[in-house]
C-alpha cells in the first residue's frame, strides 16, 4: 500500500518484506480499502474542543503513521482541501461511498509525514518530572537518554515535542503530580482544565455516594 501510494506499481510481491502493522482503530481496515479503490469515504470525526462529532466526507489520499499514531490524509469535501485526520478521533463507522475520485499529483504518504515531522518539530514543551515516578520510567521508554537516573524523588527537566497538543495534554495529566508543566502556557492551561476536570468527577461521585449512604 505504501508504494502504492507513492506511485510505484509492481505486479511481483516484495520478497522478504514482512511489515508488521499495529492498526488497533477499526476505521484502518475499510481506509485502506478506500485507498485501493480511490474511494471517498464518510466518518464521524470528534474535534478538540468540540462537544459532538461531525460527519466528514473525505478522498482519501494516504494511511501513514507517525510517532506512533495513524492518520488518514486527504481532501476535505466541504472544506475543499487537503486535511489529516486521527485515525483515533474517528468515533464511529467508516463509511466507503461509491463515489470514487482520480488523485491529482503523488507522493502524498511522503507528503504527509513530512508535514507532520514540521509540525513536530515546531511545537515543544518544557516539563519537569520527578525522577522514580511511573512518569519517569514511561517518558524514559519514549526519550531514552534525554530522562537522566536521577535520585528517586528529584526533579528534572525535560524538552519534548507533540504534533497535537491535545493528545500531549491528555497523557500528562494522566500522570497527576509527577510532571509539572513549565510552557507552553496553553499546554499548562489544557493540563489544568483535565485535572481540574477529574478533581470534580470524583468530588460528584463522592457526594452521590454519602447520599445513598443517608438513604
Amino acid at each position: 500500500m505504501k508504494l502504492r501510494s507513492l506511485g510505484v506499481e509492481a505486479d511481483e510481491p516484495v520478497v522478504g518484506y514482512a511489515p508488521r502493522l499495529r492498526a488497533r482503530e477499526s476505521a484502518f481496515e475499510p481506509l485502506s480499502q478506500a485507498l485501493e479503490r480511490n474511494a471517498i469515504v464518510q466518518f464521524p470525526y470528534l474535534k478538540p474542543g468540540e462537544s459532538a462529532s461531525r460527519v466528514r466526507t473525505v478522498a482519501p489520499l494516504a494511511l501513514v503513521q507517525h510517532q506512533g499514531r495513524w492518520h488518514l490524509q486527504g481532501i476535505d469535501q466541504e472544506a475543499g482541501g487537503s486535511r489529516t485526520f486521527l485515525l483515533s478521533r474517528m468515533v464511529g463507522p467508516v463509511k466507503v461511498t461509491n463515489r470514487t475520485f482520480t488523485p491529482e499529483g503523488g507522493d502524498f504518504a511522503e507528503r504527509a509525514l513530512e508535514d507532520l515531522e514540521r509540525i513536530w518539530a515546531a511545537n515543544v514543551a518544557e516539563i519537569e518530572v520527578t525522577a522514580g515516578t511511573d512518569a519517569a520510567t514511561r517518558l524514559r521508554k519514549r526519550y531514552g537518554d534525554a530522562v537522566p537516573a536521577e535520585h528517586e524523588g528529584a526533579a528534572f527537566r525535560l524538552t519534548v515535542n507533540f504534533s497535537d497538543i491535545n493528545i500531549l495534554a491528555d497523557q500528562l495529566a494522566a500522570f497527576g503530580p509527577e510532571v509539572l508543566v513549565l510552557a507552553p502556557d496553553e499546554l499548562r492551561d489544557k493540563v489544568v482544565e483535565r485535572l481540574v476536570a477529574v478533581a470534580e468527577a470524583h468530588e460528584g461521585a463522592a457526594g452521590a455516594g454519602e447520599e445513598q449512604g443517608r438513604g
